[in-house]
């Protein structure tokens, strides 16, 4: 038997237990593409790969690894510290990267070996190579903006049991919008770049499965391009979901261009139905006056909506999720993905927060949306947003919610009963989140007036 001189690379998509609980039962999610396709920069005959996704996976603590690589989101930064511990104590050199390597990236330095700050297309080969010849250095960071010409396909065959959800593809990046609670633009360079038409197909072709995903902030930031790019996919006869601005949807070619080339399901941003709330992060290029005709005109088009919903705006009361559960129903909304409005660093709403003494915590653990409040709302208590998320959620997958909506939106029936009802399993199965703040006074007086208000959090 040959020996394998090839250096030992484990890359890791961390989750900690709590988005793990949150999460693990929702059952049409996608793989992060992150590390799939920063595989496909690395050459095989240099390195042994080998990919873990803590969604479905385990990390492999006891085997030997020369080299660990960890991309680390915010609300995930404190586990991947201890991930990073963990094999460092055994030997592991460990490389940093990912969203909070960026917009933190002192914090991170002190955790790892190496870090790559910024967008890596340029970055990580030049890492590896100094990693093969003993050379790596302490931070690699993008200084020009990487060209999407010529990227590899992501390695999908690294990808462990995600038969039908491993499908995920990046057609464009970035957003031509500047929320101010969206930290895009401090982690991407300003540019928005597109990928040639003919290499996002070969990349598609390539997956054996029928349903995918675009990866993209806003798939229809570019419109003369996504047009050139629905064209060439109509032929391929697949299914997919891509998530847009809404006020692009507007443009009717667009939508049936969008339909012809397979397209069943579109994420759009509407976060809040109050044009206060949507002014005060700096999103009033959506006018809630037009959600009821946009919303119909992609649902003539045979289109899905699953529409973003953000608690916590400082306008904010306790009336709002009630109302903004009316809202959904009376406009047939096929699906939510409800999030607690979160203040994540280099962003102006942190900036904003930290100024006015209102950030409750300094544990990144606490700012994932789902499972925590993190800041002091203006109009109710932290466990009071938290009770009112958690209502929303629940009745809006209510099997009378379910069959409301979809009597009025009358698009994709089948499909979209599948995955109201998966959400719900999700829901009845352990998706329910668990907040706690040390820092929070009377939390058990603020469920208790949850509670008579309806909301059983």
């Amino acid at each position: 038997m040959v020996n394998d001189t090839r250096k030992r690379l484990l890359m890791i998509t961390p989750e900690n237990a709590e988005i793990h609980r949150f999460r693990k039962w929702q059952f049409n999610n996608f793989t992060q593409v992150t590390m799939p396709y920063l595989a496909g920069f690395v050459d095989e005959t240099r390195y042994r790969i080998t990919l873990v996704d803590e969604y479905n996976q385990r990390i492999p603590y006891g085997r030997p690894f020369d080299l660990v690589a960890i991309t680390v989101n915010t609300p995930n930064a404190m586990h991947c510290y201890r991930i990073a511990e963990r094999f460092r104590a055994q030997g592991a050199q460990v490389v940093m990267g990912g969203p909070h390597a960026t917009l933190c990236p002192d914090e991170v330095a002190q955790h790892c070996d190496s870090l790559v700050i910024g967008e890596a297309e340029d970055s990580w080969p030049l890492f590896l190579d100094d990693f093969d010849h003993g050379r790596a250095q302490a931070r690699y960071q993008c200084v020009c903006t990487p060209s999407l010409e010529g990227v590899p396909i992501p390695r999908r065959d690294l990808v462990a049991r995600r038969q039908f959800t491993k499908g995920a593809v990046i057609a464009t990046r970035g957003c031509p919008y500047h929320c101010s609670y969206c930290n895009l633009k401090q982690i991407y360079r300003p540019e928005f770049r597109t990928r040639p038409v003919d290499e996002v197909i070969a990349d598609i072709r390539s997956m054996k499965n029928r349903y995918f995903v675009f990866w993209d902030d806003n798939f229809f930031g570019d419109p003369d391009y996504t047009r050139q790019l629905l064209t060439a996919l109509a032929p391929l006869r697949r299914r997919w979901a891509a998530q847009v601005s809404l006020d692009r949807c507007a443009d009717d070619d667009l939508l049936h261009l969008a339909r012809r080339a397979g397209c069943v399901y579109l994420f759009v941003g509407l976060e809040s139905f109050s044009t206060a709330s949507l002014s005060s992060v700096n999103k009033g290029f959506n006018h809630v006056e037009q959600y009821r005709p946009l919303i119909q005109r992609i649902h003539r088009h045979g289109i899905s909506i699953q529409a973003g919903v953000i608690f916590g705006f400082d306008t904010d009361d306790h009336s709002v999720f009630q109302s903004t559960l009316d809202a959904c129903e009376a406009l047939g909304i096929d699906g939510v993905t409800v999030s607690i409005l979160t203040p994540l660093p280099g962003t102006r709403l942190y900036d904003t927060m930290q100024r006015e003494g209102r950030l409750l915590s300094e544990d990144w653990t606490h700012f994932n949306g789902k499972t925590r409040v993190a800041f002091q709302p203006c109009r109710m208590t932290p466990a009071e947003l938290y009770a009112g998320f958690m209502w929303f959620r629940r009745r809006f997958y209510s099997l009378r919610s379910i069959l409301k909506r979809m009597a009025i939106s009358r698009t994709n029936p089948l499909q979209n009963l599948c995955v109201n009802l998966g959400y719900r399993l999700a829901l009845a199965c352990g998706g329910v989140g668990c907040f706690h703040h040390e820092d929070t006074k009377d939390t058990k007086g603020d469920f208790l007036c949850c509670k008579r208000k309806g909301w059983q959090g």
